[in-house]
């Protein structure tokens, strides 16, 4: 790729890019767009790509195959989208390839067994939105109520063609930006626009920028949040993977604006195809004179490098996160100083996370007054989510800011699984909260979340229903704040531990009273106290179950009874004198808990971790659920009367 010398050259290029890639759409040439992301990954997309290039070439049908980054609906994949025509794809396999070929590639017909089609029976049959297959991805339910603005370029890019990112108008805000806008215009374009970080806190990204400008010391720096630790999130993931560009424009700007010298993108070791394709997507921005010295003739010097982090939740805090970069262990520091002020290597850095950075370059290319006609007052622009959970439609969503939970749960997601009820949402991962199904008609922001005890967090939405325990639930996340606690302040590392060993003993039978409001106590040292803010806000899963879920702590305690069925209260038994001994109990353990016996099939009690599967794929419901008789407690937890916390006996 011949460097670019100019602004000018920049527009040349994309013009003629568009240029050709109108002509090829004229043209009789298909193109078929195979998702390439993870998720699809996972289900074989990769082989599919091949296959259908194979395919191609032994027909004779001109045809291109590309792969681009997550299209969203992931547990629909393999997906394809088919051009000119528009079709989507769900399920592809290998075997498909030579009649995707044939139907769609030589004739522009559909291949109708691959659209998506409600996956039961009453969903099929209604008369709404839900009914019948669709063919495009505008008729698909789950991308109705969506806003795609940054998850948009996935289905129109090959992440790893800088050229069709050009085609998208990519770098124009860039350009922008160095030709017609000093810096402080930038940073007034961003703060007008109402951008509040994408990463949890919500943060002004304009403060943060303008506080980085006035910081006196040299170089500064610009790092990019990639370390997406919350159980479940694959927004950064994915935008990194299918659009990496965007982010290195986001960083571009960001850096002019900022008068940094530097970038770094810290991403963790679990995104090897993220990590691949930002790679190379700044060899091809250096190839081309858009990252480097003196950018595209003007003067402006910046350059970007990744940094690979060990996967340390905590590492998502952000003077933790600096640390790890700079060799050291990945502990928090106290605040102020802020980065801003002293952050990498002392110097000026100024801190976003992923998504707020790829949102830069739409509203400096078309204003910040169309960025912030989306959403609320207080919270602009959309919102990317990972749907998990007990949902029927699950995957990667753009909505905006201000949609309902009940929106997002129902008419994107499809409703519940198994048309079962929906019983809470666990929104902001570990250090977010659990709304109960009363409160789904709540407004996404950052500030109606916080009054139900929620935070936006980086993006994860896991969906519950009637068979979760809420008590387990907390138990899982503080188990994982407890395991990924650094360990620096005894807030966050005491406090975590005792949190969690009530829990436990809470699920195994053995709560004693008192224990919810030691809990409580416990909690509010911690967000009283803890020296970061992911200690502060890790108990906010367990106060929250509390606060909408108290009865379920006290049937546990007091009855030993579980409502969920799940936890280690309950005893699962095998009626040998009615099992017909068809094996699935045995098929579907994942802890080898069910034996065979010269009577049929029983359930071994010291390996049943109580996931409940085998008492749901019985055929004949003869597996029951007893409540237990629990276990002695091993030890009990005071707390001082100035908050010290200390084993009892």
């Amino acid at each position: 790729m011949a460097k670019l010398n100019s602004i000018d050259e920049l527009k040349n290029l994309s013009n003629a890019l568009a240029g050709e890639q109108a002509q090829q759409s004229g043209s009789e040439k298909r193109s078929l767009w195979v998702c390439c992301g993870t998720a699809c990954r996972a289900g074989g997309s990769l082989e599919v790509a091949a296959e259908l290039e194979e395919a191609a070439e032994k027909s004779g049908v001109p045809t291109e195959v590309v792969s681009t980054g997550c299209l969203g609906m992931c547990q629909k994949g393999p997906l394809i989208k088919t051009m000119p025509e528009g079709y989507l794809y769900q399920k592809v396999k290998t075997k498909h390839a030579d009649k995707i070929i044939n139907y769609t590639a030589k004739a522009g017909l559909p291949v109708r067994e691959l659209f998506y089609r409600a996956d039961d029976l009453e969903s099929y049959y209604r008369d709404d939105i839900f009914s019948g297959p669709k063919e495009k991805i505008a008729d698909l339910p789950f991308y109705k109520k969506q806003q795609r603005i940054i998850l948009e370029a996935n289905e129109r890019i090959a992440p790893g063609n800088v050229h069709h990112y050009l085609v998208q108008a990519g770098y124009a805000a860039l350009a922008k930006a160095l030709a017609t806008m000093t810096p402080p215009a930038v940073i007034t374009e961003v703060t007008k626009s109402g951008l509040r970080g994408r990463g949890g806190a919500g943060f002004p990204a304009g403060l943060k920028w303008q506080a980085t400008r006035q910081a006196e010391g040299e170089p500064k720096i610009v790092v990019a949040n990639g370390d997406e630790g919350d159980p479940g999130a694959f927004m950064d993931r994915s935008i990194m993977e299918g659009n990496p560009h965007s982010l290195l424009e986001g960083m571009l700007i960001a850096g002019y604006a900022t008068g940094a010298r530097y970038g770094f993108i810290y991403v963790r070791h679990e995104y090897p195809l993220a990590m691949q394709n930002i790679n190379t997507a700044i060899v091809q921005a250096c190839e081309l004179g858009l990252m480097g010295t003196n950018i595209l003739g003007t003067g402006f010097d910046f350059d970007i490098w990744i940094r690979e982090g060990a996967g340390a939740f905590v590492c998502g805090e952000e003077t933790a996160l600096l640390a790890s970069i700079e060799g050291q262990r990945g502990f928090p520091n106290p605040k102020p100083p802020f980065p801003a002020e002293r952050g990498l290597w002392s110097l000026p850095t100024c801190i976003n996370n992923i998504e707020t950075l790829v949102n830069i370059p739409h509203i400096i290319r078309s204003g910040a007054d169309k960025f912030s006609a989306v959403g609320t007052e207080k919270s602009k622009g959309t919102k990317v989510f990972a749907l998990a959970g007990k949902i029927k439609n699950t995957g990667l969503i753009e909505v905006p800011m201000g949609i309902s939970l009940r929106e997002i749960i129902y008419d994107i997601g499809g409703g519940i699984k198994n048309n079962k009820k929906l019983k809470a949402v666990q929104i902001g991962g570990p250090s977010g909260g659990c709304i109960p199904a009363d409160l789904i008609d709540i407004k996404i922001d950052f500030d109606s979340l916080g009054t139900v005890g929620a935070i936006m967090g980086s993006g994860g939405i896991i969906v519950l229903d009637e068979d979760d325990c809420m008590v387990s639930i907390a138990k899982y996340f503080m188990d994982f704040i407890q395991e990924e606690s650094c360990g620096k302040c005894p807030p966050c590392r005491v406090g975590s531990y005792h949190m969690a060993a009530i829990l436990t003993r809470i699920t195994e039978g053995a709560g004693l009273v008192g224990d919810v409001e030691k809990l409580e106590a416990l909690a509010h040292k911690m967000q009283e106290s803890a020296l970061c803010g992911l200690g502060k806000t890790a108990p906010n899963p367990v106060l929250s179950t509390i606060r909408y879920f108290r009865e379920e702590y006290q049937e546990h305690i007091n009855q030993q009874y579980c409502r969920a069925l799940s936890c280690r209260i309950s005893t699962y038994l095998i009626d040998t004198q009615k099992c017909f001994v068809c094996g699935l109990c045995k098929k579907v353990c994942p802890a080898d808990a069910v034996i065979e016996t010269s009577d049929g099939f029983e359930i071994d009690q010291d390996k049943c971790i109580k996931c409940k599967v085998c008492y749901n794929v019985c055929p004949i419901k003869i597996i029951t659920v007893e409540p237990g008789n629990g276990v002695e407690p091993s030890s009990q937890i005071t707390i001082g009367t100035k908050g010290v916390l200390r084993d009892g006996a």
